[in-house]
């Protein structure tokens, strides 16, 4: 639609054939316009006038396709108007109508150039080719030193020339002025019906909607309306030579369909910022369901994580990747104690196996263990070369007993810390000879403190000598007690407990032992601990529930609050997509943001878990917190929908009527 097109065939530009709008009333309907017959032609400035609920105001919403009539005809250059979709009816707004609204309808949280360049957003404009014209048009009407000024610093007067500036942003072929000067001081009235005369010159087509006879004699023509039908038309004039004209719109934004996506995208996301801004204390609030879920979520994903560690390094602790073989049939089988087929040749066999790292031997008895004048109860553990590799025991003083002591039965020992500090407080133990009940032993070492969830207890006196010392001069027998084979890194532990068990069921004829695997214990442990942070963390997600159910009643509230808002961007052309797409940021930035400082808080509440707790601390995984943005986007986008939807569904001319 060209400025001053008549339509293709000559006809009016804006044509209403028999249009009536009605609106519901109890069981009846009200009609605020009755079978309405105008033509208005390209460049016409034309009032309509009539008093407080004639009809007038109606019909400017219906000439401005901000509403839409209940019957009849409505054509804007011969396009009939009812065949177009909401957003073909937004880009008419957009393209070729401009706004003058009686209490101007500027967005608080912009400024001057702000409100002047938003119909420019919408129609893809550049941001230089926004700030450009915005700027000519602000400084043509005399508001070149208000351009960042808020509405609330400027006067009536101001409002209205930036409410214009609006108007003209896109071209403004059709501006729509609804008593545009019912709010202004005489002074300032006046100069608004100049600058709308100047535009009727230039060739605008100006529609005045007032009841104030004096502005409506500023039209060359002047239609009133009473009750919602024309009483009188003073007839159309021959349309003004067009003058010089405003600076012109300007072409629409270079780089395609997505440059112009992503710059409504940052515009979008920079309303979305100035409104938080605007409700900070809302918008704390609204967070903090997701904060409170966020932190949760995290918190018992690496409560869980360290747990699993812990439970891993204590399993560790008592040798990695071992499988242990007993006689007998398992745990409290009587007659374990009367089978003694299991002989330090199976250990030897069982080293000989690809799949074993290393072996060792295992008896054990109880004496009293003396150093001079001082005795205790010890555990005599007599092992092989190989024990301390298969335990993961260190050595901190001395060293361990070789293959030769085992071969001699030499009687050697290595001692633990907790003996040390009991039978040599003040003495250095290696070299020095203790009696393990009436047999002298020479101490060649002794182990590093190690603790563990599932070792020896904590306070009990370990001493280790050759299985062979034990067997012969100690305890007086021909069998073990167990066997322990580490399994080399490489091998499955099941496959290597299975290898065990077939080769020594071939060894003895039969299955006189039973076979306990570690790594069993440990991945019973980790499904355990997976269970329970798995059902901690199903409780947390409730609180993520929660969290977005406030911010979508939150955002429903928002859209109830900003109604007016939008329906000023919709007069000024925004699509429906384009109200959905800025609620919908909002939401999920309001939700990222939560999600951030919730972890925050996760990895504060570590910190300081982790100060009080010097032996277990929380293992953060940046996988769940990758996970945790995902869900608060997540939220953002599902509980943000339907407020989003229900502002994009709103009614221009309903939303404008709201304040």
């Amino acid at each position: 639609m060209a400025d001053h097109d008549t339509g293709a065939d000559g006809a009016a530009l804006l044509s209403l054939r028999g249009v009536w709008r009605e609106f519901p009333a109890g069981d009846g309907t009200i009609a605020a316009l009755r079978e309405v017959e105008l033509d208005i032609a390209a460049g016409e400035m034309v009032a309509i006038v009539g008093q407080s609920g004639s009809g007038k105001s109606t019909l400017m919403n219906v000439l401005g396709c901000l509403d839409q009539p209940t019957r009849g005809h409505y054509r804007i250059a011969g396009r009939e108007v009812a065949s177009l979709g909401p957003d073909e009816l937004a880009a008419l707004r957009r393209e070729h109508f401009g706004f003058i609204f009686q209490r101007y309808h500027l967005l608080s949280d912009l400024t001057a150039q702000g409100n002047v360049e938003m119909p420019a957003v919408y129609a893809g404009r550049t941001r230089a080719q926004r700030h450009e014209r915005a700027h000519a048009l602000l400084q043509r009407l005399g508001m070149a030193d208000r351009l960042g000024h808020v509405p609330g610093k400027l006067s009536g007067g101001q409002q209205q020339r930036v409410s214009i500036a609006r108007a003209l942003m896109n071209g403004g072929s059709v501006i729509l002025a609804d008593e545009p000067t019912g709010a202004l001081d005489s002074a300032s009235g006046a100069e608004v019906m100049r600058i709308l005369e100047e535009l009727h010159a230039q060739g605008h087509t100006i529609i005045l909607v007032t009841h104030d006879m004096g502005v409506a004699r500023h039209a060359e023509r002047i239609v009133e309306i009473r009750d919602g039908a024309i009483v009188a038309d003073s007839g159309r004039r021959a349309a003004a030579a067009p003058a010089a004209a405003l600076p012109a719109a300007g072409p629409a934004a270079g780089g395609g369909r997505l440059g112009a996506w992503l710059d409504g995208l940052g515009e979008a996301l920079h309303m979305a910022l100035l409104a938080m801004n605007a409700h900070r204390l809302r918008t704390l609030l609204t967070m903090l369901g997701i904060i409170i879920g966020i932190a949760s979520v995290v918190s018992v994903v690496a409560l869980g994580e360290g747990s699993r560690q812990k439970v891993l390094a204590n399993i560790s602790s008592i040798g990695t990747n071992t499988v242990e073989v007993f006689s007998g049939q398992g745990f409290g089988d009587p007659r374990s104690a009367r089978i003694q087929t299991l002989r330090p040749a199976d250990a030897d066999a069982l080293a000989e196996q690809s799949y074993v790292d290393s072996v060792t031997p295992n008896v054990q008895t109880s004496v009293t263990a003396r150093f001079g004048n001082v005795d205790a109860s010890a555990s005599v553990s007599g092992v092989g070369e190989q024990y301390f590799r298969v335990k993961g025991l260190k050595i901190a003083q001395g060293s361990a007993f070789s293959g030769a002591a085992i071969a001699r039965y030499a009687q050697v020992a290595v001692i633990d810390e907790n003996t040390r500090k009991k039978l040599f407080p003040n003495t250095a133990p290696v070299g020095q000879v203790i009696f393990l009940g009436s047999m002298p032993v020479y101490v060649v070492g002794v182990t590093a403190k190690k603790d563990s969830a599932f070792g020896p207890n904590s306070e009990s006196l370990n001493i280790f000598v050759p299985y062979t010392t034990a067997m012969r001069r100690l305890i007086g027998q021909g069998h073990l007690r167990s066997v322990t084979v580490r399994v080399a890194d490489h091998a499955p532990m099941d496959a290597a407990a299975q290898g065990i068990s077939q080769l020594l069921e071939r060894r003895h004829g039969r299955v006189d032992f039973y076979v306990l695997n570690t790594d069993s214990i440990r991945q019973t442990i980790e499904s355990t601990t997976r269970t329970m942070t798995l059902l901690i963390a199903s409780i947390a997600v409730i609180s993520l529930v929660v969290g977005g159910i406030g911010v979508m009643n939150i955002m429903l509230v928002s859209v109830t609050e900003r109604t007016a808002e939008i329906g000023v961007r919709m007069a000024v052309g925004a699509r429906r997509r384009d109200i959905q797409q800025q609620f919908l940021i909002e939401a999920v930035l309001v939700c990222l943001l939560g999600g951030a400082l919730g972890i925050a808080a996760a990895l504060a509440f570590g910190a300081v878990f982790s100060h009080f707790s010097q032996d277990f601390s929380l293992a953060f995984s940046p996988l769940a917190m990758l996970a945790a943005f995902a869900c608060a986007t997540l939220i953002g986008v599902v509980f943000g929908y339907l407020p989003a939807r229900n502002a994009a569904r709103l009614n221009p001319v309903e939303a404008l009527s709201r304040d």
